[in-house]
């Protein structure tokens, strides 16, 4: 088991080693595991990069972003010129179905909202827009159409679980309410978790999933 001290160094080591980030600009504090990422960027695709840069590191039990987005006066846009660029950029993606994602722009904040048929879709949207200038968040709130049963739902995870599934010490449980998944129990690192939120959101029917896993290496 890492010391907080280890964790720390390998999490530094990690962001310096990306190339997506600026790990002189971010500070990095370990407390029991749980990763606290502070300070300033000038893109919310640095942020980003940043905490998956932290959850990559084995043995981080959970990572707290409070890192700030403050674009230089180059990448700074309007909220409307902004809204009008992702607009664009959602209508010539592939794969998304035309005029169902709603945009709301707030000082950069971009709210998606609106239906696709595929969790994936919804994903999509979300990674088009990442790394456009003047982004400073993003929040994603589509939701998907489909409305398979909670028994379906439940046995569709189950069995991509069993089939995808690398490490005999992944010990996960699955309960459905409605369109929404809660997952409990182990696993032994955050690769092997990040694996099974993966199946969870990419199953049929899934609007939102809630992860209760710890990792237990």
């Amino acid at each position: 088991m890492k010391s907080d001290l280890e964790l720390q160094r390998n999490v530094i080591e990690e962001l310096r080693w990306d190339p997506s980030v600026k790990a002189e600009s971010i500070g990095v504090e370990v407390s029991e595991g749980i990763v606290t990422l502070a300070g300033h960027v000038g893109t919310y695709g640095e942020k980003w990069g940043a905490e998956r840069a932290a959850q990559r590191v084995a043995e981080v039990k959970a990572v707290v972003v409070e890192v700030d987005v403050q674009l230089p006066g180059f990448h700074k846009r309007t909220d409307v010129e902004l809204a009008r660029s992702i607009e664009n950029t959602l209508q010539w993606t592939a794969y998304l179905p035309k005029d169902s994602i709603k945009i709301l722009v707030d000082g950069g904040h971009v709210t998606l909202s609106g239906e696709v048929d595929w969790d994936y879709q919804r994903r999509l949207a979300q990674s088009s827009i990442r790394y456009m200038f003047g982004v400073t968040g993003v929040s994603n709130r589509i939701t998907v159409k489909h409305d398979p049963s909670t028994s379906m739902i439940k046995s569709d995870i189950e069995r991509a679980l069993r089939r995808r599934s690398r490490a005999k010490d992944t010990h996960v449980s699955v309960d459905v309410h409605g369109h929404d998944v809660s997952l409990t129990g182990t696993v032994p690192s955050w690769w092997e978790r990040q694996s099974v939120l993966h199946v969870a959101w990419g199953t049929s029917g899934v609007w939102d999933v809630t992860d209760n896993m710890t990792i237990t290496r």
